[in-house]
């Protein structure tokens, strides 16, 4: 078996591994009293990092993502999602927290996981907003 072909093997593995995930998590914030539509953008963005982003170079389950929050939302969502934008980078990084909460109830992430990812998000909000700020800005010449 080629490389590549154990990839997609684990990936397929993984994304079947994240349906049944993406139920358990709609239900848990049905469960906390969410409205359909927050329930259904939280659903979207988790979906869209689990099964797009943590499967891109790598084929790295849920429950290892909470390092790769950073990179994700910094640089890869930025250059990658059309429709980045600073609100939406703020609404990624609630879903994210609400997921990894989630996955800590579930066992999958323990405590320390779900504060360091708390922590990223904190202490990385400043510089990704700038970030997108910058990338939206670039090739804008001020010589109008």
């Amino acid at each position: 078996m080629s490389d590549y072909q154990a990839y997609e093997d684990a990936c397929e593995k993984i994304r079947a591994e994240n349906a049944i995930l993406l139920t358990e998590f709609v239900a848990w914030l049905e469960a906390s009293g969410l409205s359909e539509k927050v329930v259904k953008k939280h659903r979207e963005n988790i979906a869209f990092y689990i099964n797009d982003y943590l499967l891109y170079d790598d084929a790295l389950e849920a429950k290892d993502g909470v390092d790769a929050v950073s990179w994700f939302l910094g640089d890869w969502f930025i250059r990658k999602a059309m429709w980045s934008s600073q609100a939406s980078i703020k609404e990624n990084a609630a879903s994210l927290k609400k997921f990894y909460a989630f996955m800590h109830e579930k066992g999958l992430v323990s405590a320390d996981d779900l504060v360091e990812l708390k922590q990223i998000v904190k202490e990385g909000m400043p510089d990704w907003l700038e970030t997108m700020r910058d990338y939206n800005n670039a090739g804008i010449d001020d010589s109008w």
